[in-house]
C-alpha cells in the first residue's frame, strides 16, 4: 500500500528543509553586528571562504538568488564600506565586486556573534549525526542546482 503524500520522506526531508531555513535565518540574524541581514553575512562569509573578486551575476548564481536581490544586498554592504564594487576593467559594461578589509573584519564579527549558537547546537546534536547528514544533503543541493 503506498503511503500518503505527507508520510512519504521526499515530502517531509522538503518540510524539514523548509522549516529550519527560516528559523535558522531568524537565529542568525538576532546576533549580527551592525544590521546585518543573513543575506549580507552570506554575501561576506562568500568572499571571505573565496577571496576572490567575482561580478554580480556570478555572486548570485553561488548564493542561489536573485541578480535583483544580490544587486540590493551589495549596494547596502557598499555603502557600509563591506565590499567594493568597480567597473570590470575588461568590460566597462560590468561590476567586479570584492570584500574590503572592512568587510572581512565584519564577517569576524558576524563568526563571533554566531559562536554561543553554534555551540549550543554542538551540545546538542554530536559531530557524527552531522557528518551521517552531510553527504545526502550535499548531493540534493547539487542535484538541485543541476536542475536549474
Amino acid at each position: 500500500m503506498a503511503r500518503e503524500l505527507k508520510e512519504r520522506s521526499d515530502v517531509q526531508v522538503f518540510g524539514a528543509i523548509a522549516g529550519i531555513e527560516p528559523l535558522s535565518r531568524q537565529r542568525i540574524e538576532r546576533v549580527l553586528p551592525n544590521g546585518l541581514s543573513a543575506a549580507s553575512f552570506s554575501v561576506l562569509g562568500h568572499f571571505a571562504r573565496r577571496g576572490a573578486v567575482e561580478g554580480p551575476a556570478e555572486l548570485a548564481a553561488a548564493l542561489g538568488v536573485t541578480k535583483g536581490a544580490i544587486t540590493n544586498t551589495l549596494q547596502r554592504l557598499e555603502a557600509q564600506g563591506l565590499v567594493m564594487v568597480a567597473d570590470d576593467p575588461d568590460d566597462g559594461r560590468r561590476k567586479r565586486v570584492s570584500l574590503t578589509v572592512a568587510g572581512g573584519r565584519a564577517h569576524n564579527d558576524c563568526l563571533a556573534a554566531l559562536r554561543p549558537d553554534m555551540e549550543a547546537m554542538r551540545r546538542a546534536f554530536s559531530e557524527a549525526e552531522f557528518d551521517a547528514a552531510l553527504p545526502f544533503l550535499q548531493r540534493l543541493r547539487t542535484w538541485l542546482e543541476s536542475q536549474r
